[in-house]
């Protein structure tokens, strides 16, 4: 939690995230229409930071924060398997039906802020994330990077990133995605 407001002040950035503070893949299934049904950006901003919030509380979320200086400026999200769920949920993954390591890690968000783009943001959040994750017992890591430039979702990385830090590709996943690993 000390760096909760780091977190904040790097998610409030205006035109950035959106509504997601990094919870999608936290949960295992999409909020019932219920939950969500009628509510502004805004709002649904406000539902998914307070449950990322008690995620961090309760020791259920780990990441990565880079400084410029003292200036937050990107987070690479990552975690055991059984903290990022949505990935096991997706057709994609299920089809794969990838043999399950003894200890899997998921890497699953980077986001830098436009300033500092394109200027190894996310790399040094990779390697932060991965000596992390080698502090706490290592195993399997597993990361969706992007196969081409444009692509949706490219806040899963780029692929010449992850081989940079020794991932192979393991398949496709997806039109526009691999899936990596990486023994740590």
């Amino acid at each position: 939690m000390k760096t909760w407001h780091d977190f904040e002040e790097l998610f409030e950035k205006p035109g950035e995230w959106g509504a997601c503070w990094c919870t999608y893949y936290q949960r295992p299934r999409p909020l019932p229409k219920s939950e969500t049904f009628g509510l502004s950006p805004d709002q649904r901003a406000a539902h998914n930071r307070l449950d990322k919030k008690r995620l961090v509380e309760g020791g259920c979320s780990h990441g990565i924060i880079v400084y410029r200086g003292r200036e937050p400026v990107g987070w690479c999200q990552y975690g055991p398997k059984e903290e990022l769920p949505r990935i096991d949920a997706g057709r994609r993954y299920r089809r794969l039906n990838p043999p399950a390591p003894k200890k899997l890690w998921r890497i699953t968000c980077f986001c830098v802020d436009r300033k500092y783009r394109k200027a190894g943001v996310a790399s040094v959040g990779l390697t932060a994330a991965l000596g992390s994750i080698k502090e706490k017992g290592g195993g399997t890591v597993e990361a969706y990077p992007v196969t081409r430039r444009g692509a949706l979702s490219t806040w899963f990385g780029t692929v010449s990133m992850f081989k940079e830090h020794g991932f192979e590709v393991v398949a496709p996943f997806g039109r526009s995605n691999v899936m990596m690993r990486k023994e740590v």
